[in-house]
């Protein structure tokens, strides 16, 4: 087995319990006459509040440093990974980057394009953050990466639809779960919208069974010896494919994208058109985007992925991920100034706020007002270990590998054994 020199985001299970794109990368660190600069960013902000969110903290910066230009590319987030992966292979990368950690950061700072952060973050900053969240940008002891926002999983719900089918309670086991899916079935209520079409929503089906069957030792391997041969890896795959024989996903769910317009995963479920979605805490924003009136929808609910029975994994244990940003290695010293500047407690809430979501600061935890995010920040807080998603944690070819064999698996292309096996043989390929 391949041995992988990254400590990684996490260590794939941390207790994170404190809570017009190539024509902008090629003039990087860009010094313009006067001692001007101009910094390249990319996010993955593409409609609404997020995206005025790094609008206005770009011109708030400049205001600030009027010699800095920032210039920002929007970039929709299925499509971020590859071409970041591009951008390393070009040497031609964008100076702020959106990063998600693990072994999918490790990468990049191995092919000597990103900057190590270690000593250049400010105090306050790391005080308020806590030691936890920069633990999914370490590699090898040394930081390459601000975080932004803690995205821990678990499924969101429609409180009215489970109204309407007679569901009293959150499911709190799998045998429940599938009670409530055939109560939604009978009610004529599409149970769980999944958008497999990007393979990743799909595949968090798996990484959760994983995480319930697999021990905690063997998930936090995962960064530095991935090892396949447990075989909790299979029984999580033959879970999964037991659930999905009984028909709990939308209709088209392999065509269905995740978070793009009112058909989307994210969309049924904002719209009343499905009852239940499996994803990050990310989700609270994106289904807001996508109501009628582009509110929040008031009978959001959360509760956590139930637990398996006979499984290894800790009970309440979590998974989820930290999105941060990066700067790249031949960044000027305004990369990590624009860092500091947004990781201040004034934008981690506006970033709270404009992505509904939970901010990597702590001081900056007031400002989660939804009712769906309060449960599960504690649940977040109370979970014995919180594993880092898993195709975050493999890096990206081990991790699309893994993607894409479980939607294979659920279009009735492949089977448990072969979903095992095709992680088995990825992982060795490194």
């Amino acid at each position: 087995m391949k041995m992988r020199n990254a400590r990684g985001a996490a260590i794939a299970v941390t207790a994170l319990m404190a809570l017009g794109l190539t024509a902008c990368a090629g003039d990087s660190g860009n010094t313009e006459e006067g001692g001007d600069v101009t910094l390249t960013m990319w996010h993955n902000s593409t409609t609404g509040d997020g995206k005025q969110y790094w609008d206005d903290a770009a011109a708030a910066f400049k205001d600030e440093h009027p010699e800095v230009t920032i210039k920002i590319s929007s970039i929709q987030n299925e499509d971020m990974d590859g071409k970041l992966q591009t951008a390393v292979n070009s040497g031609d990368m964008p100076d702020i980057f959106m990063a998600r950690g693990g072994s999918k950061l490790a990468d990049i700072v191995a092919a000597g394009q990103v900057k190590d952060l270690s000593g250049l973050i400010d105090d306050d900053v790391k005080t308020a953050f806590g030691e936890a969240p920069f633990n999914a940008f370490t590699v090898d002891g040394k930081i390459y990466g601000v975080p932004s926002a803690v995205l821990p999983g678990g499924i969101f719900y429609s409180k009215d639809l489970f109204e309407e089918a007679g569901i009293t309670e959150e499911p709190k086991t799998l045998d429940e779960l599938e009670a409530a899916v055939d109560k939604l079935k009978n009610a004529g209520i599409e149970p769980i919208a999944l958008g497999a079409k990007a393979a990743w929503p799909a595949a968090h089906w798996y990484y959760f069974f994983a995480l319930r069957a697999c021990d905690q030792d063997v998930i936090a391997n995962l960064t530095t010896n991935p090892d396949f041969t447990d075989g909790c890896w299979l029984t999580a795959a033959e879970n999964l494919a037991d659930f999905v024989d009984i028909e709990p996903f939308n209709k088209g769910f392999l065509t269905t994208s995740p978070q793009e317009g009112a058909n989307s995963s994210a969309g049924l479920v904002a719209n009343h058109k499905a009852a239940m979605e499996l994803m990050g805490a990310w989700d609270v924003g994106v289904i807001a985007s996508l109501t009628p009136d582009e509110q929040p929808l008031p009978d959001l609910g959360w509760f956590p992925f139930p637990e398996v029975s006979g499984g290894d994994g800790g009970a309440g244990a979590m998974m989820g991920g930290v999105d941060g940003y990066s700067c790249s290695a031949d960044s000027p010293a305004a990369c990590e100034e624009f860092l500091n500047f947004v990781s201040a407690k004034e934008w981690q809430e506006k970033y709270a706020q404009a992505f509904q979501t939970i901010p990597a600061s702590q001081d900056a935890l007031g400002a989660v007002t939804d009712p769906s995010l309060k449960p599960l920040m504690e649940a977040y807080s109370s979970a014995p270990y919180v594993a880092l998603w898993l195709d975050t944690a493999l890096g990206q070819n081990v991790g699309n590998a893994l993607n894409i064999g479980v939607v294979d698996m659920l279009a009735g292309q492949g089977s448990p054994d072969k979903l095992v096996a095709t992680i088995e043989d990825a992982s060795a390929k490194g």
